[in-house]
């Protein structure tokens, strides 16, 4: 018994001893926060450079009078309805077509590729500059967007015909909106 008493001690001191010389570990951390500084650097002048080419094709495009949006990129008006007032909010249907070229001009995705679209506004993952621009646009308008990269697929492209950090050029016709079906009130007929 005080064999057993003894090594129960004895492995009880070497635990007792191994634990209370071992302290926690600190986190190692290699962030000195220029990995983030450099990055910023890069997108700031991967933005300085895309917007100097979209500032190249406006200077150039004399004929037509582009507006640069509070998001960061710019559009023109090819077709202007100024008899309609109503424009798409969030939870309207938008009916449009559009086509998606380069800032040269040369066509990506032809309207034929994309299809007439139906889009619930604000409700459905579009490219960022379009769920803005649609909701810039009224029945019948045909408006061209300059969309520097990061309004439109970003540092990955689409997986396909849009390369990473391409900025595009979109031309949009909005031909039909409707009003969000939700919110249309239904009244009952009173009864007597």
């Amino acid at each position: 018994m005080k064999k057993v008493y003894f090594l129960s001690l004895a492995v009880f001191g070497f635990v007792f001893a191994g634990c209370s010389q071992q302290q926690a570990r600190q986190p190692i951390s290699h962030s000195s926060g220029t990995f983030i500084k450099e990055s910023i650097k890069r997108n700031k002048k991967l933005i300085a450079n895309e917007e100097s080419l979209i500032d190249a094709i406006i200077d150039k495009d004399t004929a037509k009078t582009y507006i640069a949006s509070a998001k960061g990129y710019w559009y023109r008006y090819d077709i202007k309805n100024e008899m309609e007032t109503v424009t798409p909010k969030k939870g309207d249907i938008a009916y449009f077509d559009y086509h998606i070229s380069d800032l040269q001009g040369k066509i990506i995705y032809t309207e034929a590729d994309l299809k007439a679209q139906v889009y619930l506004v604000d409700k459905q993952n579009i490219m960022m500059g379009l769920r803005d621009g649609i909701k810039l646009m009224k029945k019948g308008e045909k408006v061209t967007f300059l969309f520097p990269s990061h309004m439109a697929y970003g540092y990955h492209g689409d997986n396909d015909k849009i390369g990473t950090n391409e900025p595009l050029m979109c031309t949009v016709t909005l031909t039909d909106i409707k009003a969000d079906p939700k919110s249309a009130v239904k009244t009952e007929p009173k009864t007597n």
